[in-house]
């Protein structure tokens, strides 16, 4: 035990005070001592307070994470189709990529706990390497130590009387990549008063008033103070094996038994939500993408990027601030049986930080195959003095009814067949030409995407795909006659992803169709489940390449003519995530090209518009 002396400090939760500076702190009956009260009596001891060295009972791992680590390690290192070597410069990029993940924010860490992680930099390697756990450990224990010391010092001032001045002309700074370390305690306490403040402003500019804006917050470091004081040896673990295996790519990850669980039940038809995919960043639940059919893409509103900030059951349900809750959590919040209501707090994609949010309702249901389904129209377009009819297909996913196949029922529903039926439809219909709308599709099944290619062109390759170690593949190929041979544009956008890329790439390769629209997604990775003894282990096995030897990783596809994008591209897709496979080329497979649309790009591109891309436009045009 250490004695401490403190003057000048306000009688106001002082526990939490010195908590702030990472001290466990216990009063002590000044009243024991006769010396105390006399120092008391003389002005010299305004507060006698017994400190700890220790805030928390510090976490630590077990054996079977120990031998869990080893596990996961030897099958990214057999796997992975990016292979690493576990040594110093592995160690290195795992300290900062872990750091990022425990305070994205860096709020909470200060400098001189950053100077004393700096000495284990070129130690994690060897650690992992025999099964040892004891330094992730440790950096995950000071960052929780430092975290509830914070929440409990931010609750204390919101819960004391400390007015914010709201005319003083003060900032905070927001662009966290620039954002240096605390350099001590009270520079972290300037940046958090200030938060605190900020905080306190855009709830009453949202309408609340001053009282309930604090309560609210109150409500808000409460919340996240229980939760980080329940925090267990296997939140430890599970955020460490993550970040090592988050050093291979950001779609490789380790799910702990609960983790599986929940993502078991997000694969299950019998799941009930909103119909969104969900990913934790900073200290928000933001939205990767809206399921197309499902209740969230009905509601209509709910857009990739926004970030949910609230969540409330039913029409009069209490509204429950979820920042910087767990991405699990929230989940846990948004599902609800079927027909039931759900709220949502949702700060939009295009406001920063210190935005305005907007409340949504949304029904629970499940997304309906037969919603998710291909959709055929026939409008009619001017040109000249004639009037041309053209068959729009508007395909949200690539499916595929796995359940009736398996059955072998001989109506079993999918992409192929559906557009494959519009298009009898449309002979009839003597259309002139085929638009294929394929913004906002996620992708689905690689089958589908090559049987839908098979509709387009004659046999031949759809993709390639090279494994881990080095092997490609030609197995997806298109096999019978093409069923539609005139004029074909593919609309494409930035969250058209995966099976749509692959799709999209082979009609751009093949010259077969004009792709118009902006740069796609880059997801053109292949992800496989892999079990452990403890949880499961995503790694990705294998990579997409178009027939002419492009990957579609990281850059996707890019469209022939440019459209003004609504997203993003630093924000949204595949190369905004850290530590992304890059991409490359391969030799290209042997394909016929139609060359039937190379004529049509230059003079259409005259009359549009360019915007800004982060591929020059002119590489557009000489990737042919």
């Amino acid at each position: 035990m250490a004695y401490w002396m403190v003057g000048n400090i306000r009688p106001i939760r002082p526990k939490c005070f010195l908590r702030a500076h990472g001290l466990e702190c216990t009063l002590l009956s000044i009243s024991m001592n006769p010396r105390m009260r006399l120092f008391c009596r003389l002005g010299l001891l305004s507060l006698f307070i017994v400190c700890s060295a220790t805030a928390l009972e510090p976490l630590a791992p077990d054996t079977e994470q120990r031998a869990s680590i080893r596990e996961i390690l030897h099958k990214l290192d057999k796997r992975h189709y990016r292979h690493l070597n576990l040594d110093d410069t592995f160690s290195s990029e795992l300290l900062d990529l872990y750091l990022k993940r425990l305070d994205p924010t860096r709020t909470y860490l200060l400098a001189s706990d950053i100077a004393e992680f700096e000495g284990w930099r070129n130690r994690l390697d060897d650690e992992l390497r025999a099964g040892d756990l004891d330094l992730g450990f440790r950096i995950f224990n000071k960052l929780r130590e430092r975290l509830i010391a914070r929440l409990e010092a931010n609750v204390a001032l919101l819960e004391s009387d400390a007015k914010f001045d709201f005319d003083a002309d003060e900032s905070l700074p927001i662009d966290t990549d620039t954002r240096a370390w605390f350099k001590d305690a009270a520079e972290a306490d300037d940046y958090w008063r200030r938060r605190l403040k900020d905080g306190m402003l855009r709830l009453i500019m949202s309408g609340k008033d001053a009282k309930a804006a604090r309560e609210l917050l109150v409500k808000r470091y409460k919340s996240q103070l229980h939760r980080a004081s329940q925090q267990q040896s296997h939140d430890a673990f599970e955020l460490y094996a993550n970040a090592v295996a988050g050093m291979y790519d950001p779609h490789t990850s380790y799910m702990d038994p609960r983790s599986l669980e929940n993502f078991q039940i997000s694969m299950s038809l019998s799941l009930e939500g909103i119909g969104a995919v969900l990913q934790a960043e900073d200290e928000y639940t933001k939205i990767i993408r809206v399921v197309p059919g499902g209740p969230a893409d009905k509601q209509g509103r709910l857009r990739a990027g926004d970030r949910i900030t609230g969540v409330a059951q039913g029409v009069d349900g209490e509204m429950v601030d979820v920042i910087g809750w767990r991405l699990d959590d929230v989940v846990d919040l948004i599902r609800g049986k079927k027909d039931s209501q759900v709220r949502l707090d949702i700060l939009p994609a295009t406001s920063g930080p210190a935005g305005s949010s907007y409340s949504v309702t949304i029904v629970r249901d499940q997304v309906k195959l037969e919603e998710q389904a291909a959709r055929g129209d026939v409008i009619t377009v001017p040109s000249g003095s004639e009037k041309l009819r053209l068959g729009i297909i508007t395909l949200p996913t690539f499916y595929m009814d796995f359940e009736a196949y398996r059955n072998r029922d001989e109506n079993f529903r999918s992409t192929t067949r559906d557009v494959y039926n519009i298009l009898q439809t449309f002979r009839t219909e003597n259309i002139d030409g085929i638009i294929l709308d394929l913004r906002n599709n996620g992708g689905g099944s690689l089958y589908e995407a090559t049987a839908l290619t098979d509709l387009f062109i004659d046999p031949g390759p759809v993709v390639q795909i090279r494994h881990a170690n080095g092997k490609v593949s030609l197995d997806q190929m298109a096999e019978h006659p093409a069923a539609y041979r005139g004029p074909l544009v593919v609309l494409i956008n930035r969250l058209s992803a995966s099976a749509s890329e692959i799709f999209a790439g082979a009609i751009q390769d093949y010259g077969r169709g004009l792709i118009v629209g902006t740069q796609t997604f880059g997801k053109g990775t292949v992800q496989v489940m892999t079990p452990l003894k403890q949880g499961q282990l995503k790694l990705t096995e294998s990579k997409f390449y178009r027939v002419s030897g492009d990957s579609t990783q990281e850059r996707g596809v890019l469209p022939d003519i440019v459209l003004p994008s609504l997203y993003d591209v630093k924000e949204i897709g595949d190369g905004s995530q850290d530590r992304v496979l890059r991409w490359d080329r391969i030799k290209p497979a042997d394909h016929d090209t139609y060359k039937n649309v190379d004529g049509l790009v230059a003079p259409l591109s005259s009359v549009t518009k360019p915007v800004s891309s982060p591929m020059p436009i002119g590489a557009i045009y000489s990737r042919r």
